[in-house]
């Protein structure tokens, strides 16, 4: 049996999958190092119990330490989120919507987010520059504030990234909006979502396929 070579994509979807791609590597990773800080601070939250119930010593600086961990797991996974349709979407007016309409609604709820991720990210950067000026640090052992500080507009530069991405992919939608969805969180209907988590679980096992791979995410937004 002769393997396929893939599906032949526009010019279009060509740039958006390699982007894609190499965006989507660098958001596994901080995802990665999310889940990771979690597992972390719950190793040491049992730290913290035994060692106060036990031994009456708990470890030093456990709140400073959970404090500056939090920016971690709160945004470092949030461009993997937006990639994979995790987030909550509100779909009462945007699931009205059909075709080409529905690819503006997209790309203007899109657009909103990025304009809104463009000024925390210039805000959450003047918080850091301050903590680096001035050498800020935590109360009890005094751990440096800047590092954390620095996480909140580097994982909000990633989003952003994301975000112009998928503003450009639904610009090929609306332009023609036959093409190809690629893996753009969009609406779906149950069919369509059974369909796209079988899809998902056959690309997932042909390791060997050829091509870009091309996964719609089992995505369904809160409606």
């Amino acid at each position: 049996m002769s393997k396929s070579n893939g599906p032949a994509y526009p010019a279009s979807d060509m740039a958006y999958l390699r982007f894609n791609g190499a965006l989507g590597k660098i958001e596994n990773l901080f995802n990665l190092i999310a889940a990771t800080s979690i597992l972390i601070l719950m190793l040491l939250a049992v730290a913290q119990v035994v060692g106060r119930n036990l031994f009456n010593q708990p470890v030093p600086g456990f709140i400073d330490i959970t404090e500056q961990a939090m920016a971690v797991f709160a945004f470092m996974g949030i461009a993997y989120c937006q990639r994979v349709g995790g987030h909550i979407r509100m779909e009462l007016v945007i699931g009205v919507f059909k075709g080409r309409a529905q690819w503006v609604a997209e790309f203007l709820g899109v657009f909103a987010i990025l304009l809104v991720i463009s000024v925390l990210i210039y805000g959450s950067y003047l918080h850091f520059d301050r903590a680096w000026t001035f050498g800020d640090s935590t109360m009890d052992i005094s751990i440096p504030t800047w590092p954390s500080k620095f996480v909140v507009p580097l994982a909000l530069s990633l989003l952003w990234l994301r975000l112009f991405l998928q503003l450009f992919g639904y610009s090929r939608l609306i332009i023609n909006p036959s093409a190809s969805v690629l893996d753009l969180p969009h609406v779906m209907d149950a069919a369509q979502h059974a369909k796209a988590e079988i899809e998902e679980t056959f690309h997932s096992a042909e390791n060997g396929e050829e091509g870009p791979e091309v996964r719609t995410p089992a995505h369904g937004g809160a409606s």
